[in-house]
């Protein structure tokens, strides 16, 4: 082995932790703000109110649309019947 991959290995190499380790993490756990996972839970809820919100908007302009269509194909069939009669 060449010396890089010797500092490599060591450097990877597992280490225990030293003393107090889970002390620490638990005393940083109970510093984190407990507000933070209901904010994220609020602002999913917010984008997923968002997004149900477009899509109904979509669909609204589909109906719409189809009605247009609709409306229109009836309207040149009642014109092209009072064209055809008035010659």
């Amino acid at each position: 082995m060449d010396w890089l991959e010797e500092e490599l290995t060591q450097a990877l190499a597992r280490k225990e932790p030293g003393p107090g380790f889970e002390s620490r993490v638990r005393a940083r756990l109970a510093r984190r703000p407990q507000w933070l996972p209901i904010a994220a839970a609020l602002l999913m809820l917010v984008g997923a109110s968002e997004a149900w919100q477009q899509y109904r908007g979509y669909q609204a302009k589909e109906q719409v649309m189809a009605a247009m269509r609709i409306a229109g194909g009836k309207l040149n069939r009642v014109q092209a019947k009072i064209s055809g009669g008035a010659q």
